[in-house]
């Protein structure tokens, strides 16, 4: 894995796309690094907010040195980062997370699905897929965002919970509204929607690869802020816990306990 780095990166531009969901580029080398599945922790400048912020990066532009997050304001320190302007700096760490593996789904049919805030990795993921993917995406309401950017990599249907646009429902109502098959499954989102993803790859016999949201505080294992439960015990600990911004985010489905 790469060594984690401390950097300053610089904002290249940053605008609001939806309510309260910001979409920030920065320059940094820690692009050449990224992996589709990892994240960075941004750290706030106000000294009462030690921790960074975890954020998955939305696309790697390794060529220009760019990194692309698309986050949801949530609290003090993201909010801080959405006033941030072109020119401005901010701290970074990274490149955090163990990714999707993206090798494992050649030649397959594979179902990315993102709900919320859990739909910026997947552009990254599309973009390093060479097959025809299946990109089903899950909002609130017709405050959508990224869809138009996905749609560049593979079939994109879309689930609103008021029946705005698209299916009405989530995820797991597109697949019974088209009757879509996969052979694996790579997603990110809210834990009900990821318990629901490991139920039905159980049901259907096939790989999930699920990138599980929790509050991180230091992003590199030693706090022990972020545990799961897992099926199998820790060789190392010997107990059915793994540290998700080290181990994970991204588990396949049958190794946690969600």
């Amino acid at each position: 894995m790469t060594r984690k780095k401390k950097v300053t990166a610089t904002v290249i531009s940053q605008k609001q796309i939806a309510e309260q969901i910001y979409d920030l580029w920065l320059e940094t080398k820690l692009a050449k690094n990224a992996h589709p599945g990892q994240f960075v922790g941004v750290y706030p400048h106000g000294e009462s907010m030690l921790l960074p912020r975890p954020i998955s990066i939305c696309e790697a532009d390794k060529a220009r040195n760019r990194l692309r997050l698309v986050y949801r304001v949530a609290g003090k320190g993201t909010a801080e980062f959405a006033a941030c302007k072109a020119g401005d700096q901010l701290e970074i760490l990274g490149v955090l997370g163990n990714g999707f593996p993206v090798d494992k789904a050649k030649g397959k049919r594979v179902f990315l699905m993102g709900g919320g805030i859990g739909i910026p990795p997947m552009l990254e993921l599309a973009k390093a897929m060479d097959d025809k993917k299946q990109i089903l995406l899950g909002y609130r309401n017709k405050d959508l965002f990224l869809e138009e950017d996905l749609a560049k990599y593979g079939d994109v249907y879309v689930a609103t919970e008021d029946g705005s646009v698209g299916t009405k429902g989530n995820v797991m109502d597109i697949i019974r509204a088209y009757s879509l098959h996969a052979d694996m499954i790579m997603a990110c989102g809210p834990m009900p929607m990821l318990r629901a993803i490991k139920q039905y790859a159980a049901e259907k016999g096939i790989e999930a690869y699920i990138s599980l949201e929790e509050r991180m505080a230091c992003g590199v294992g030693a706090c022990l802020g972020c545990v799961c439960r897992t099926t199998e015990k820790d060789a190392h600990s010997h107990v059915n816990n793994a540290r998700i911004c080290t181990e994970g985010p991204v588990f396949e489905a049958r190794e946690v306990d969600i």
